[in-house]
This record gives structure tokens, sequence and C-alpha cells, in this order.
């Protein structure tokens, strides 16, 4: 994870990742979105503290909205102004992109899964939404056969040298 860091948190850089996503899923296309924080959540952020690893996104009134992700809370923050760490998050996206995704959704049954949390090279707060569908365990099995081959190979490959 590329992080840059400034005396007051991170401010460009991945803040949380799902690697389990790429695992369970086959990711057949990703998109950017924007999300709406409120400020003590984008301090959280900024500490690196957020986990998106058993989020999803949903459709609620005809809006893209991230469901179970968790910003704990920012302790520094007064009484009274702090959020709730798994509250749903509306995100920003296109028009086109939003009917891309809920398209996708109803024709294919294709999950909306997060793949990374980050801040841009603004300093906003972006999420990496991957359009996915579920692997069966065969698929799972095979990924782990190459995986452990390519380790195999690459060991045989440097004793013979």
């Amino acid at each position: 994870m590329n992080k840059k860091r400034n005396n007051k948190g991170i401010s460009q850089g991945s803040v949380a990742e799902n690697r389990r996503a790429k695992f369970d899923y086959s990711i057949i296309d990703t998109i950017e979105a924007g999300i709406v924080l409120l400020g003590s959540e984008v301090k959280s952020l900024r500490l690196g503290r957020a986990s998106i690893n058993e989020s999803y996104a949903s459709n609620e009134f005809e809006q893209i909205v991230l469901i179970n992700s968790n910003i704990p809370e920012y302790k520094l923050a007064a009484s009274g102004q702090n959020h709730d760490p798994k509250r749903v998050r509306r995100l920003l996206v296109h028009k086109k992109e939003r009917d891309k995704i809920l398209g996708q959704i109803k024709k294919n049954g294709c999950t909306v899964v997060p793949l990374r949390l980050y801040f841009n090279n603004k300093g906003l707060a972006k999420i990496s939404l991957g359009i996915a569908e579920g692997k069966k365990k065969v698929d799972k099995r095979e990924v782990i056969k190459k995986r452990d081959w390519e380790i195999e190979r690459h060991r045989l490959l440097k004793n013979n040298n």
C-alpha cells in the first residue's frame, strides 16, 4: 500500500483494501466512486482506520449505497459530533455508471463489492467498486493450485541457478 503521510495522517493513498474479494469473486468491471462522509469519518480515515472486508454496495431509492463498512469513531470528536461506525453511506457515481451497475445486478445477478478505499491526489475519499460474480469452490481450488505451482516453480529455478 502506498501511503503519503503528513503530520495529520494519510493525505493520499490507500486506507483499506479488500483482498478477499479477488479470491471469492471474479471481477468483471471496476468503477471509481466518491463517498458522502461526515467530518469525523474523514478524520478517522486519515488516521488509516477503516474496514471494507464484509461490506457491499446495493441499490436503495435509485442510489448506490455502501452497506456494512466499518469506520471507527474518531476519539477526539466533540460529544454528540461522532458518527455511527456501521452506518449506510451514499456513493457518488455518474448516472450512466449507476444505470450500468443496476443493470448488471438485475440481469446477470452480479454483486458489487468494494475493492479499495483511498484518498486521491486531490485529497478526496474515493472507493473502487468491483462488479463481480461469485466463484465456485472448484474455481478457488484452481487459483490455489496455480499459485502454489508458481511458488514451487520459482523455488526450482532459483535452486538450479
